[in-house]
């Protein structure tokens, strides 16, 4: 099927594009679920600011989410944010079932947002020439995804050992 919205790129810079921002719509999506499963379940003497901080996690990546999801559809690739495709293609660490220490918390959104970042980067460096537009697009998402995971990785200090 022919897209329904035609695109101003090239179409295999429309393909890194989209495929690219596909990518990046299931890690928000998955990082948006797993921040609200830690959020409804930690426990700990940093509840309330775990549990805060996860609040602000999950709001950016949902912002995200539609913003890359606005910019698919500008493209002429439609975002797939299905629950089935978002099961099947995600990731990224996610905290155990139950309930979950604050300190175990902490610990697994660095390791996500670690993750999520280091394929944004990937997804940075593949769009460079394909599509500008969309490089920028993730570069500020890179941006606001390394801040969550400073203010993560600050919960955690001072570590075992350190």
């Amino acid at each position: 099927m022919t897209s329904a919205v035609r695109s101003t790129l090239p179409e295999e810079a429309r393909r890194v594009a989209g495929e690219a921002l596909q990518d990046t719509l299931v890690d928000l999506l998955g990082l948006s679920l797993i921040g609200k499963q830690a959020h409804w379940n930690v426990v700990g003497p940093r509840f309330r600011s775990v549990h805060l901080q996860l609040d602000e996690l999950v709001s950016s990546a949902r912002t995200f989410a539609d913003t890359v999801a606005e910019r698919s559809a500008a493209l002429g690739v439609p975002a797939d944010g299905r629950p089935e495709t978002i099961a099947k293609a995600f990731t990224l660490s996610a905290p155990k079932e139950g309930w979950v220490r604050d300190a175990d918390v902490v610990r697994v959104m660095v390791e996500s947002l670690e993750e999520a970042v280091g394929r944004l980067r990937e997804r940075i460096g593949a769009t460079e020439k394909a599509d500008p537009v969309t490089q920028d697009l993730l570069i500020g998402i890179t941006a606001e995804l390394e801040k969550q995971r400073w203010m993560f990785d600050a919960e955690d200090f001072p570590r075992d050992g350190a």
